[in-house]
């Protein structure tokens, strides 16, 4: 149950990669056959995660080893778009990964500006973004789902109003990834990014942008990749072809879990079954697990205890009055069941929320393949460990 920090990998992508490295494991860009064959491998690899978020071409895709890296990539890229005076807002919710990389460029002259979580209803609301918009607003960063709230954030409504401001909107979906289908096009977002490795795949990473917006980006790798070598030029030292192909290997796995609910159609078309799936068996993990913290007068949810149209994925977090949320988790380890507490590199919210005490929150992050079984032996353990007084309790 701490698979916001790291889903399992389908067998499918363990596939692709040993495939990858016993078959077709040279460079591209060669003549012959092999190389060729590797070409064909990390071009099917961006086609696959065309389809999964739903991109308009290939080359939409770029791959790095991690979401910190590509947002950082990015705003390297960005940033001869910016002069002084330019402002970028970002959400108080975001992970760090989303806020580090745009803050560095404060030493540039940009000014930073933070967007603010309402702390009696946790969202983020238009509301209160409308007032921190000026003319100089060029870019709004914000997360689909903070991985500590749980909470979806209607990012096609946010989309609009960037763009009707006349900005761009860059949004980290590594916390809604494994549990929604994308939908790039569909929102009208400008940049997104998410970890494959909480997304069913290996320890890699995604960002998807604008054909016509990362032309635009200056390049990190050689001189000689121009502006007009999309992705390649954002891509430095070459994107890791075996796991970029293990994509392929993700998007079957989810194809198949759509025809194994009776979708039929184009992939696309069984990807979305596949996440609807999902979301209903998710919705029934989140509702037990809430209903059951919601009913003990020592708990506190961090972020709504309650969802409507299944707008909150299973990753829920929480604190026991008087307890350390360290000294819960690893109790926990005894019975076999893996929770984390911290703040999880969304440490500007946790510190914003005034839950940076007691070792942080307690976290519980589920996906399609936890059960209410499973939920059940967490709520049991929890309050089994809650009742061992003084070696949970916090500190005074």
């Amino acid at each position: 149950m701490d698979n916001a920090g790291g889903s399992q990998i389908a067998g499918g992508a363990i596939d692709k990669i040993a495939d990858f490295l016993t078959n077709r494991n040279v460079q591209v860009g060669g003549t012959y056959e092999v190389s060729r064959a590797a070409a064909e491998a990390l071009m099917a690899g961006r086609r696959a995660i065309q389809t999964l978020v739903n991109a308009e071409r290939p080359e939409e895709i770029v791959f790095g080893h991690s979401t910190t890296a590509l947002v950082q990539i990015l705003a390297n890229s960005m940033r001869s778009q910016f002069v002084e005076g330019d402002e970028i807002i970002i959400s108080v919710g975001d992970h760090e990964s989303n806020i580090g990389p745009w803050d560095r460029l404060r030493e540039f002259g940009v000014k930073i500006i933070f967007w603010p979580v309402d702390k009696a209803t946790y969202e983020l609301r238009l509301e209160d973004l409308e007032p921190l918009m000026t003319e100089r607003t060029k870019l709004v960063c914000v997360h689909h789902v903070s991985n500590i709230l749980g909470q979806a954030n209607p990012v096609a409504d946010f989309s609009q109003f960037v763009h009707d401001r006349g900005a761009q909107i860059c949004v980290d979906g590594v916390a809604y990834a494994p549990h929604r289908a994308i939908d790039v096009t569909g929102w009208d977002v400008d940049y997104y990014v998410f970890s494959m490795y909480k997304c069913y795949g290996p320890h890699h990473a995604v960002m998807y942008g604008k054909y016509n917006l990362l032309e635009k980006l200056d390049g990190q790798y050689h001189y000689f990749y121009g502006k007009d070598k999309v992705p390649g030029k954002l891509e430095p030292g070459n994107p890791n072809y075996e796991l970029a192909f293990s994509a392929v290997g993700v998007v079957d796995y989810l194809t198949e879990l759509g025809e194994h609910v009776g979708a039929q159609g184009s992939k696309r078309d069984k990807i979305e079954a596949a996440f609807s799936a999902i979301t209903f068996h998710e919705d029934a993990l989140t509702q037990r697990l809430l209903t059951y913290l919601a009913g003990r007068n020592d708990c506190r949810i961090i972020g709504k205890a309650t969802f409507e149209n299944s707008d909150r994925v299973p990753t829920v977090s929480f604190k026991l009055d008087g307890i350390d949320s360290g000294e819960l988790c690893k109790q926990m380890d005894a019975y076999q069941i893996a929770i984390r507490f911290g703040d999880f590199h969304a440490r500007r919210l946790v510190e914003y929320l005034g839950e940076e005490g007691n070792s942080g929150v307690i976290r519980v992050s589920m996906v399609h393949y936890n059960t209410l079984e499973q939920v059940d032996r967490l709520c049991a353990a929890i309050g089994q460990i809650a009742s061992m007084g003084d070696t949970v309790r916090a500190a005074p």
